[in-house]
């Protein structure tokens, strides 16, 4: 992997898939993202909704574009998913209970006042996925959100309130459709820059991590990581987890999900988005391995290139 440069698809087209996650399921990961395949709207840094892209790869390496899975609303412009609204952020999990693929994003309006967490299924991971609905969680405001899928099939929601001076982590019902009551906030502080936006989450060896970012906007910031024993515990921070060049500001990059990799044991790689708000469908990827100290400690070091061998096995 080349962080920062271009990545194209099968197709050799650049691939759209921006603030996103990616699941594994079958043998195969499925990247989603925001396709922001347009020019920006003059004079701003936005892009209109185009909606949520998959892209399948066996390999991590050679993605095949399954298309836009989301689309916008063209029609409706009371619409969550209307090009003039703010769609960010996919993320899907797996239900093994009701069979079906969940979608949680950020839905907001350009003022950014909305703040609501929308929610979307589909059958299949390559869509189409169908719009449910959007909520505050908990009776508070959502943006930047993350989910989170336990080993034991619990599933959390993990998104910055109060205007990102904190993070709420809500539990999700069984179906993965709605809160169910149970989240604790943690995490809080005054807004910028030192409140927490953009989470990501991921679990090693009963440990609980949550990288996140500063709130700059589209500036870069530092990163900081925290951990739990308990989802719903409390949470202590360990401070920049990043090392290297430009690791006080991640890279030029924001952090976005951390991805288990598939039958690499203790492989875990922490994907970040380089975004370029005057030309955003340029935004570039930077995907880094994780490493980890003895005592659990996360270090994620700038690497021009790397391959999966780093991992072994």
């Amino acid at each position: 992997m080349h962080p920062g440069q271009v990545w194209h698809d099968n197709d050799g087209k650049p691939i759209q898939a921006h603030g996103g996650g990616v699941l594994s399921y079958n043998g195969s990961y499925y990247w989603y993202g925001e396709n922001k395949d347009a020019p920006n709207v003059p004079g701003t840094q936005r892009v209109e909704v185009i909606g949520m892209s998959c892209y399948s790869s066996r390999d991590l390496l050679n993605w095949t574009n399954e298309g836009v899975v989301l689309p916008a609303v063209k029609d409706d412009p009371g619409c969550d998913l209307h090009p003039g609204r703010v769609v960010e952020r996919p993320k899907v999990i797996h239900n093994t209970r009701t069979g079906k693929f969940v979608m949680w994003m950020h839905i907001d309006d350009i003022n950014y006042q909305y703040a609501r967490a929308g929610v979307a299924i589909a059958d299949r991971p390559q869509g189409p996925f169908t719009y449910l609905e959007s909520v505050r969680p908990c009776g508070a405001d959502s943006r930047d959100l993350t989910v989170f899928q336990d080993d034991d099939g619990a599933a959390y929601l993990v998104t910055g309130v109060l205007w990102h001076s904190a993070i709420q982590i809500v539990r999700l019902s069984d179906d993965y459709l709605r809160p169910d009551g149970a989240s604790v906030r943690v995490l809080q502080r005054p807004g910028p820059p030192a409140g927490r936006e953009s989470p990501a989450v991921f679990k090693r060896r009963g440990r609980y991590y949550l990288v996140s970012s500063g709130t700059t906007g589209w500036d870069p910031n530092v990163a900081e990581y925290a951990v739990a024993d308990r989802m719903l515990g409390e949470w202590t921070t360990r401070g920049n987890p990043c090392a290297g060049p430009d690791a006080e500001i991640t890279f030029h990059a924001q952090n976005t999900h951390v991805l288990p990799v598939a039958g690499r044991d203790d492989a875990f790689i922490v994907m970040f988005d380089r975004w370029n708000p005057n030309n955003l469908q340029d935004s570039r990827y930077v995907w880094l391995p994780a490493e980890f100290s003895r005592e659990g400690d996360l270090r994620i070091p700038w690497r021009d290139s790397w391959n999966m061998d780093i991992f072994g096995g």
